[in-house]
């Protein structure tokens, strides 16, 4: 298991660490005790939470309503709660 994600009942909790406006979307690896991600989006009028939620739900294979920001919604360090998450999900978020 990682230290970045944790199983709570029928839901998967990922601490990240966003990098917005960036070249483009990734996940580039860990940062400290989080994923750390790079969007494209802005971080403005909450652009790079949506773009987040939408990436992540892409690389689970969740619908993207499955997934929200559940703290942090104006920080880079941000707590994401996915419902329905695969047992993979671990291995499909830090897949190129």
């Amino acid at each position: 298991m990682v230290d970045w994600a944790r199983r709570s009942g029928g839901l998967l909790v990922i601490r990240v660490h966003v990098q917005p406006a960036a070249k483009r979307n990734e996940v580039a690896g860990t940062y400290g005790d989080a994923l750390k991600v790079r969007l494209t989006a802005p971080p403005v009028d909450g652009r790079a939470n949506a773009a987040l939620c939408d990436f992540i739900a892409r690389r689970l294979g969740v619908a993207g309503s499955a997934v929200a920001v559940s703290s942090g919604h104006t920080s880079r360090r941000k707590l994401l709660s996915v419902v329905g998450a695969p047992d993979d999900s671990e291995a499909r978020l830090l897949a190129g």
